[in-house]
């Protein structure tokens, strides 16, 4: 019911904070808050290299907070036991950087890409039961991103694992 209604504000043009935060510790933040479930599955989480700065962005925190735990928490969801997810954060431009998150999981085929980021669009329908979710979490992560007039990709290899990535504005 939560992510519907996300989605619903979001579709009508929901207003956004926008404020400067570290994205170094909101995502760090999140991690701590998705510990647990990646310990279940034995998937480490964490930054690809250490960060030992700050990064400032200018935001909607809470949004980008949410971002993450939807990008985070697919990739625990659909990540391989003994596995690894990883963010790392880098320069896109001279006012933008790019936030990655990489897992070694299962990967997704391309002919699903294309329609990834539509709302109930679920890759394996067989799975939905096991894995469970509202087939929601990646149409708000775009419409989140959109709204910020940023970027959202992905990249995946079947078997291998993938990479969702976002631009943020740096804060200046």
């Amino acid at each position: 019911v939560k992510d519907l209604d996300m989605i619903a504000k979001l579709e009508s043009g929901m207003k956004l904070e926008q404020n400067t935060f570290n994205i170094v510790k909101t995502a760090s933040d999140v991690f701590d808050l998705l510990e647990l479930k990646a310990s279940k599955k034995n998937i480490a989480i964490g930054f690809q290299e250490p960060y030992d700065f700050p990064i400032p962005v200018k935001a909607d925190q809470e949004k980008i907070e949410q971002v993450l735990i939807n990008l985070l928490s697919n990739s625990i969801k659909y990540g391989k036991i003994n596995g690894s997810t990883l963010v790392n954060i880098h320069t896109h431009s001279s006012h933008r950087i790019v936030i990655d998150v990489i897992d070694d999981g299962i990967g997704i085929d391309k002919t699903n890409l294309p329609r990834l980021f539509e709302r109930f669009y679920r890759v394996d329908k067989s799975r939905s039961r096991v894995q469970g979710g509202s087939g929601l979490g990646l149409a708000i992560v775009k419409h989140i991103i959109e709204a910020h007039d940023q970027e959202v990709f992905v990249k995946s290899t079947l078997g291998k694992g993938s990479t969702f990535s976002f631009t943020l504005n740096k804060s200046i």
